[in-house]
């Protein structure tokens, strides 16, 4: 079955791969391995968690504003091709 919100269960499938470890008194750093480049850091794993979220929903959205191959997560591939219909104007 289809996700009904395909970005927002994108984001959770990515952000449950997140990994983050203490850096000692620099404190928290993270990242996402299948997503080049999604790095972040925190004073504790929460406040690093919610900035590897922030940076993630930005890489998404450059990706595909840029046409960069994002990985598919959880059979999820963000890459088709757009395509659209025509608009009938009343």
């Amino acid at each position: 079955m289809k996700p009904k919100f395909v970005l927002t269960e994108y984001i959770t499938q990515a952000m449950a791969q997140a990994e983050i470890e203490e850096l000692g008194e620099s404190g928290f750093g993270g990242r996402i391995p299948a997503c080049q480049g999604v790095v972040a850091f925190g004073d504790s794993p929460s406040e690093c968690r919610e900035e590897i979220r922030s940076v993630l929903e930005e890489w998404v959205l450059v990706g595909l504003r840029l046409g960069h191959p994002l990985p598919v997560l959880a059979g999820i591939d963000l890459n088709s091709e757009v395509t659209s219909e025509p608009v009938e104007y009343l």
